[in-house]
């Protein structure tokens, strides 16, 4: 197997500032969630459910994919954020009743819909970062 060539001085500049920029935005999203009474997790949580294509809610599962969660620390979060007033469970009536579907409720889309717009307004302020995430990916020799 082929040893992978080492990055140039560029690659290694450019990693650096797409990392430092990714890192600064999630600190600065984290902080965003604070003062809407959320944690990043919980910010996380209602934008898994909103932004899951199926018109019933993602399962527990579902959410713990996204969330790169257990699911058991999942369901605790769920819990907390349910007993916030954010979030619903919901069970299928479908054939197995086991699967526990989740939905927004009108406070937590509230709180999602505000969150939403202003790291929307913040991305737009990161342009930058696509260009060198796009610059990094245009150095990657293609596997063939």
């Amino acid at each position: 197997m082929a040893q992978p060539t080492p990055p140039t001085d560029r690659q290694y500049s450019s990693l650096l500032a797409f990392r430092t920029e990714l890192r600064r935005f999630l600190r600065w999203s984290e902080h965003r969630a604070a003062d809407a009474g959320l944690t990043g997790a919980q910010h996380q949580l209602l934008l898994a459910i909103r932004g899951h294509l199926d018109p019933a809610g993602p399962s527990i599962g579902e959410i713990a994919n996204y969330l790169c969660a257990r699911h058991h620390s999942v369901v605790q979060l769920i819990d907390r954020t349910e007993q916030a007033g954010l979030v619903a469970r919901n069970r299928e009536d479908g054939k197995d009743r086991r699967v526990v579907r989740l939905t927004l409720t009108e406070a937590g889309r509230r709180t999602l819909a505000q969150l939403s717009a202003a790291h929307l307004e913040e991305l737009g302020q990161v342009a930058a970062l696509v260009d060198t995430l796009t610059d990094l990916t245009a150095a990657i020799p293609e596997a063939g």
